[in-house]
């Protein structure tokens, strides 16, 4: 669980980010100063894993200028990276010992396709990618999704566990105890948000879902609107944490509408946080966070509890901040 619980420690960068009026500041335990800074472009995501992923995503924007390439291409890294836990394949599995993925991609414009419930694909977001721009629907799932990906040219992978996966599954079949832990097993994703200089918006969430789930269950991150929704005339918002608890609220959604409405991204993530709270029982045990850009290039984040954190990245600079909590 070390790498996992690394999640939780405060990350120390030896860079240095340039601030507006050129002061530069170490990264060096960042912390969220002003909510009402504004970039264009920028790119946030969540975790730590969100700084190479972002990375990834700010080259494919300046070479491409295109936003959902940038994003689909971001999150692979991810997908791929076999010290994630909680991303791609390589992910801890369900309860039946089988890693089932889950992925969204969404344009400003209102195009979006997802997948859920996927086996053996080693890059959903590109089979989420798929859906949209060569099927009428939006989501595809399960034994449909795996047809759809065969027949789009992709390869199956090996249904076999990664080592670390694997060692960890061993472990946990000894008591089958199903009590995942805040901002370890519950946070299971990696969802991004991009702005372009002229205003456009793009995002992408992508999960391997809670460990040791049951068979089948599907969590927010393939649901528009609640791991994930992107609306040109207003803004972007992405979620992680306990799937369930974002659903009840249709937490990206419901960011985006309350932006819509004049709050800024760092108090619509708030009141989401507030409402989220209010629908869900056990709250100590459950982590979900929120990311947020508006179309001026505002952000915010907050979670329920300390913890979460995300990376950004802009013309000025890159760095990993740990997000505000209720708790």
């Amino acid at each position: 669980m070390s790498d996992r619980r690394s999640f939780i420690k405060k990350t120390l960068l030896s860079s240095t980010l340039l601030l507006p009026g050129g002061i530069l500041e170490s990264c060096a335990n960042p912390v969220q100063k002003n909510s009402n800074e504004k970039f264009k472009p920028l790119i946030l995501s969540t975790w730590n894993h969100g700084m190479p992923a972002n990375d990834r995503a700010w080259e494919v924007m300046m070479e491409t200028g295109s936003l959902i390439d940038a994003v689909e291409e971001g999150v692979k890294v991810t997908e791929l990276d076999m010290n994630n836990l909680s991303v791609g394949l390589q992910g801890l599995p369900d309860r039946e010992g089988i890693p089932t993925l889950d992925a969204s991609i969404m344009k400003g414009d209102g195009s979006c396709g997802t997948v859920a419930f996927v086996r053996q694909i080693k890059h959903p977001i590109s089979l989420a990618r798929k859906v949209m721009d060569e099927t009428p629907h939006v989501m595809l799932a399960g034994e449909g999704a795996r047809q759809f990906a065969i027949a789009q040219g992709f390869p199956l992978e090996s249904e076999k566990l990664s080592p670390k996966a694997d060692e960890l599954y061993q472990e946990w079949k000894k008591t089958s105890l199903y009590k995942p832990i805040i901002n370890i097993e519950n946070h299971d994703t990696i969802g991004m948000i991009a702005l372009g200089a002229d205003g456009k918006l793009a995002g992408s969430c992508t999960t391997s879902g809670l460990a040791y789930k049951m068979h089948g269950r599907v969590g927010d991150s393939p649901i528009i609107g609640a791991g994930l929704f992107v609306d040109d005339e207003v803004g972007a918002a992405t979620a992680t944490g306990l799937g369930e608890s974002i659903i009840r609220i249709c937490g990206s959604f419901l960011i985006v509408e309350l932006m819509r409405q004049g709050r800024t991204p760092q108090e619509a993530c708030e009141e989401a946080v507030k409402r989220l709270i209010a629908k869900n029982k056990g709250i100590e045990d459950i982590q979900a966070g929120f990311l947020a850009i508006n179309k001026d290039g505002e952000y915010g984040a907050y979670a329920v509890h300390p913890g979460f954190n995300f990376a950004r990245h802009h013309s000025n600079g890159k760095d990993l901040i740990d997000s505000k909590s209720k708790f």
